[in-house]
């Protein structure tokens, strides 16, 4: 929690930039895993941690705007709750640490929506049942038809995209122990593990800091496969490992780091070659990072590197240029550069991606650049991810194969050579600044030698 003059402005600065109208908040209430008092680990909504800051399980906020007030609903812990939880700060005790002087139960947030029918009630998508179930009993919204607020959605990503320099100390922190959780699992690797074990020591130095996950790790032999989380193959010598894990420290800020280890103490002569070119691809997108560059054009410079490298490999053919706007690139890489990152690992994502990474502008329908989440002119204050990756996906090449894709720019025999090859995938964490990019987090092993350095 920052303090309560950090809440006090981020809401006076939400309040100019809408105007006028009511603007109304849910936080995430306790969701249970099998039953109610086993639960899943509570995290609240992150728009509402970023505005209220009080990470607690059934409140609710309206910023009034016309009316020049601010009320956090929700409900003191009973005597049951102390029982079993022990003694917590009071409700009144949270508000007045964010700023707010004016709480209300619960059960009094209908009424007062009810009072002030006459205004305009916005409101940000649902992303969880319970929240399309309250705006149907609030406002006779019903689930799957309903209506958030643009203008609100638009007024809080403008904020939240910018980080201010608090807000990048916590991200560093995240990006700390992300990287110490990379560190970790690239020294532990070898033939004699599970996965799982993998994964186990990745969540374990999470722990160890006082974070969590901010997201499902992804630790796998099979890298060819983009989001895997399943952990129970035995690692295997010859193969590659890849690792896409971050922490998310208590304020709720994130990391998000990749790495790809060979299971073998070295990389083979064939996965040397490739990665090589990964690198190349993640090296000159970090060097083209800069103020007012589309990170489209980021993302376009990286999937140049891509094909020249696979043309070298004799697995590409014909015009770079071409094949690059063709999209022929993307039967390696069917995925974006990178996303916004800060209190969401993507940040904003339940907000759309036409709003959070491309200012309302359409996105490419192009296979590949249809999954690039970040697509808007970079600014001084953007926290992103720069990640491009290999992959040599059987189903997708046999299916681009059958159906004679791309053959003016891919040679599909020689690529027969790569089919069981997997996947590789290295990720950092970039801050835009006034003059180009700044790594966030320790340094993570990303040449070849720097990560042998570890084996």
């Amino acid at each position: 929690m920052f303090q309560s003059s950090t809440y006090k402005s981020r809401r006076e600065t939400l309040k100019k930039e809408m105007g006028s109208g009511l603007l109304l908040f849910l936080g995430n209430d306790d969701m249970g895993l099998h039953y109610a008092d086993n639960a899943f680990r509570y995290r609240q909504d992150s728009t509402f941690l970023y505005y209220f800051g009080i990470s607690s399980a059934g409140l609710s906020a309206v910023i009034d705007i016309d009316n020049d007030t601010t009320i956090l609903f929700g409900d003191e812990l009973t005597m049951d709750h102390i029982i079993w939880m022990g003694v917590q700060p009071t409700l009144v005790d949270k508000a007045s640490q964010v700023g707010i002087t004016n709480v209300r139960p619960s059960k009094e947030l209908s009424n007062y929506l009810a009072k002030n029918k006459g205004q305009t009630i916005h409101h940000l998508p649902a992303y969880r049942a319970e929240h399309q179930l309250k705006f149907l009993a609030l406002l006779n919204e019903q689930p799957g038809s309903q209506n958030p607020s643009i203008p609100l959605i638009q007024a809080v990503v403008k904020q939240r995209n910018i980080k201010t320099s608090e807000e990048i100390v916590e991200i560093e922190k995240a990006c700390n122990i992300t990287a110490d959780m990379h560190i970790a699992a690239t020294k532990a690797i070898s033939a004699d593990l599970y996965e799982y074990e993998v994964a186990a020591l990745i969540e374990y130095t999470a722990a160890k800091n006082n974070a969590e996950l901010s997201f499902a790790t992804i630790a796998s032999i099979n890298g060819q496969t983009l989001h895997n989380h399943y952990h129970g193959n035995k690692c295997k010598d010859g193969r590659l490992f890849l690792i896409d894990a971050g922490a998310e420290v208590p304020s709720g800020y994130a990391g998000d780091m990749s790495s790809t280890v060979p299971v073998s103490k070295h990389f083979t002569a064939k996965q040397r070659a490739v990665y090589e070119i990964q690198n190349r691809m993640h090296l000159a997108a970090v060097a083209g990072i800069k103020p007012g560059l589309p990170f489209t054009e980021l993302h376009n410079i990286a999937m140049r590197e891509l094909a020249e490298g696979m043309k070298e490999l004799g697995i590409m053919k014909g015009n770079i240029d071409e094949a690059v706007r063709e999209g022929a690139h993307a039967l390696f890489c069917p995925h974006g550069l990178g996303h916004m990152m800060g209190l969401d690992v993507h940040d904003m994502e339940n907000f759309g991606e036409q709003w959070v990474g491309y200012d309302g502008k359409p996105k490419s329908t192009q296979f590949g650049r249809a999954s690039l989440r970040l697509g808007q002119p970079l600014k001084p204050g953007f926290v992103h991810t720069i990640e491009p990756g290999i992959y040599f996906i059987p189903d997708l090449i046999d299916k681009w194969k059958g159906e004679h894709l791309h053959t003016d720019f891919i040679n599909y025999d020689e690529l027969e050579k790569y089919r069981d090859f997997g996947g590789i995938r290295n990720e950092e964490d970039y801050l835009v600044t006034e003059t180009g990019g700044k790594r966030l987090g320790k340094k993570i092993p990303l040449t070849p030698e720097e990560v042998e350095a570890l084996r």
